[in-house]
């Protein structure tokens, strides 16, 4: 998988734990080696996490290694970004996008985080 810096993996062995169970909001990113949006997408990623880190947790999952967690969550395309909040999903973007229109899409369902 196309690893962004700082970036956590999650599998669907620890998807409960590190999402679902997670105190802060997580945009996780489905991706996939064989996808080039995606890896356009890491250095994105990677600044946000930096930026955010205290108030928002960002991880990466592979759907090929992950597919319980793909397919509970009906994800088709790639790179599909999902926010969970309290272990929901409150909000799911496909294709990859500008970092300054990602950090858009977030504050609206995280208004009180991306400030």
């Amino acid at each position: 998988m196309s690893k962004a810096a700082g970036v956590a993996e999650v599998t669907d062995a620890d998807f409960a734990a590190e999402v679902i169970g997670a105190e802060l909001p997580v945009l996780v990113e489905f991706t996939a080696d064989w996808c080039p949006p995606c890896r356009q997408m890491g250095p994105v990623l990677t600044a946000l996490a930096a930026e955010q880190g205290a108030r928002l947790k960002v991880v990466q999952l592979d759907v090929d290694t992950s597919p319980e967690t793909t397919n509970a969550y009906k994800v088709l395309s790639m790179p599909t970004f999902m926010v969970f909040r309290d272990g929901e999903p409150v909000r799911s973007m496909v294709g990859a996008r500008p970092r300054r229109r990602l950090v858009e899409e977030l504050s609206e369902v995280l208004p009180d985080l991306l400030h």
